[in-house]
């Protein structure tokens, strides 16, 4: 067995890990966008309002979807190389 070298079944957890946090942040960011941009929908706002709403909604689902791939990928990381 090579010391330096992850097996088969590390690579799929891995593998797995990545899709999950792939999709998890991406259900995130759009929860988050549509939750900042909904009073906007809501309520009848000016144009400008409505393109504030969505350039914020899109920063803050970005951030909280790039969050997520990290937190979930270290997290993974943490859980690896402790042995669990």
């Amino acid at each position: 067995m090579d010391m330096g070298r992850e097996s088969r079944w590390e690579k799929d957890a891995m593998t797995v890990e990545i899709m999950f946090a792939l999709f998890s942040a991406a259900f995130i960011a759009l929860a988050v966008f549509f939750a900042v941009l909904l009073p906007g929908l809501v309520w009848e706002v000016s144009p400008r309002v409505g393109k504030g709403l969505q350039m914020a909604g899109g920063v803050l689902g970005l951030g909280a979807g790039g969050w997520r791939v990290v937190h979930v990928l270290v997290r993974f990381d943490r859980h690896r190389r402790a042995g669990r």
